[in-house]
């Protein structure tokens, strides 16, 4: 077969292209060119859809390898390795899909240019193979590729360039690795296009990470009852990477539920490219209030950002999640606390994002319910944030930390603080990366994560000699009666008052800086004075 020609433009930018985060730059701008007349939804599964199969590909391509060597190694005979290599079970022991022929990404390259009925059949097919051979993605996969409003030409540039791109990623990384970053990168740029209706999918990265930085998330069951496509288990993930190694990312299990269907998809992709269970996001989406799919789940972490004051919503007053007070049909926000405390194991922890509204609110019996889950000492910590981190609502949030035991438990907490919580103000932190968003840097994240671990005791804090101590103006940790005495109003700046202001020490003494300031008051009233009576002795010889 005569190589393929190579069209010249964003192939040849692609080439000169030193690293992935170029790579996925040009990418984007290359498959923004196909939106054409497609609804933003579709358009985002086309995308993300078509980095999943080139992820997947690899994987296995990476995984024959893989096999062959050890074959090699082994000295099995050539004509007896043929069987080894289709072997399936030698690919999901790995967490790897099986692919088959027609699906594998180098097939599609190379037919696409030769295919009868264009490009966009070619990838349907293999989308529909992949989910006939794969048990965990039935049903999840796109089958969008040969519609009428898809540019087949276009679509074909686009399978070139991701055949072409370099998706190296060096000593620590694999190109899987790669990939799996262009899946988030491309979350990312849809949430930003999107604007408001991205708030069902995506969660702010940083947002994420402080989430994740403060629950420390190193084993164990995590728990997501509204998980948009999986960002949270993908920092959950990442976290135990960075301090445990890639080995122990199968210390956690991921356990989620999604309502929206086109976003269990993503969902469940987003898990697949990063070697974690689909299934942790269930067989089918559901509504979390009128399905719970996971009935009997006892999470170590929850980790969620719920749809903010969410209204109507799937309400039965009979529910015994209601432990605390029946949630109001007209906002859902303590129907999601509550929920989350249902799921908490013995010591489980939630970090929970929600409107700013849940922090204060009284009306609908939303202040009783408050009042309760503070009495039953349930409340660890309140996070007050900026404005612009939600590029997709301009409602202020915060976040919640649950615990379900606050006492001492061994290493992983010396501090016993039952009858306290930790109230932080972060709103003057994150800085402006555009016009309209703001982020936390990874300074502010520690900071903050630093804060609550010192008044915690944990692990962490210990190893650093962090040591707790109140900070006017950002972080301090009050008594249940003192909170009782704000009639249970958790709004972190009622308690942590102004932030002290630091000293010049060249500064001018104050009783000096009055005395001369007095002085020099009257010498501008004397002077006045004799201003005025020149003038008036001026006037008169007028007059």
């Amino acid at each position: 077969m005569p190589p393929r020609k190579r069209a010249k433009g964003q192939q040849a930018e692609l080439f000169s292209a030193s690293s992935p985060e170029q790579i996925r730059a040009i990418l984007w701008k290359a498959a923004d060119q196909l939106r054409g007349s497609m609804d933003a939804a579709q358009y985002k599964e086309f995308v993300l859809g078509l980095v999943f199969l080139k992820y997947v590909s690899d994987a296995f391509a990476e995984r024959r390898r893989e096999i062959m060597a050890e074959l090699e190694e082994d000295g099995v005979p050539e004509h007896r390795r043929g069987a080894f290599l289709e072997d399936q079970d030698s690919y999901s022991e790995e967490n790897v899909f099986w692919v088959p022929e027609k699906a594998r990404w180098g097939y599609i390259s190379e037919n696409a240019a030769s295919a009868d009925e264009g490009v966009g059949k070619l990838i349907d097919d293999a989308m529909g193979e992949l989910m006939r051979e794969n048990r965990a993605l039935t049903g999840v996969l796109p089958q969008i590729f040969n519609r009428d409003n898809v540019d087949q030409n276009r679509l074909k540039g686009l399978v070139d360039l991701i055949s072409d791109a370099r998706f190296a990623g060096g000593e620590e990384k694999t190109a899987q690795d790669v990939l799996g970053e262009t899946y988030e990168y491309f979350l990312e740029q849809f949430a930003r296009a999107e604007g408001k209706r991205a708030g069902e999918f995506y969660t702010p990265k940083s947002v994420v990470e402080l989430l994740v930085e403060i629950l420390e998330p190193y084993q164990g069951r995590v728990y997501d009852p509204c998980c948009g496509s999986g960002g949270m288990f993908v920092q959950a993930q990442k976290f135990v990477e960075h301090h445990g190694g890639r080995d122990r990312t199968h210390d956690i299990a991921v356990y989620g539920q999604e309502a929206n269907e086109r976003t269990w998809r993503l969902a469940k992709m987003n898990l697949a490219i990063h070697g974690m269970d689909p299934e942790g996001v269930g067989k089918r989406w559901a509504d979390t209030f009128a399905d719970d799919k996971l009935p009997d789940l006892k999470a170590d972490y929850v980790l969620a950002n719920p749809p903010f004051n969410l209204h109507p919503w799937e309400r039965s007053t009979e529910d015994r999640r209601w432990r605390f007070g029946v949630p109001p049909a007209n906002n859902a926000n303590f129907a999601w606390l509550q929920h989350i405390v249902a799921k908490l194991g013995d010591r489980g922890k939630a970090g929970v994002v929600l409107a700013n509204g849940s922090m204060s609110s009284q009306s609908s019996g939303e202040g009783e319910i408050r009042k309760a889950m503070v009495d039953a000492d349930l409340v660890a910590c309140m996070v007050a944030l900026p404005g612009n981190l939600f590029r997709t609502t301009a409602i202020p949030a915060c976040l919640w930390f649950l615990v379900r035991n606050k006492g001492a438990q061994g290493a992983d907490a010396t501090n016993d603080r039952r009858g306290e919580v930790l109230f932080i103000d972060a709103r003057e932190l994150g800085e402006m990366v555009n016009r309209t968003e703001r982020v936390f840097t990874a300074q502010e994240v520690e900071r903050i994560a630093d804060t609550f671990h010192a008044w915690r005791g944990t692990a962490s804090a210990r190893k650093r000699k962090l040591e707790y101590e109140d900070v006017p103006g950002f972080a301090y940790s009050a008594k249940l009666q003192e909170i009782a005495k704000h009639e249970y109003v958790l709004t972190p700046g009622r308690y942590v008052g102004a932030a002290e202001v630091e000293e010049d020490p060249n500064a001018e003494p104050v009783e000096e800086r009055i005395a001369r300031l007095t002085k020099e008051l009257f010498e501008h009233f004397d002077e006045s004075k004799r201003l005025e009576a020149t003038v008036r002795e001026q006037l008169g010889r007028i007059g």
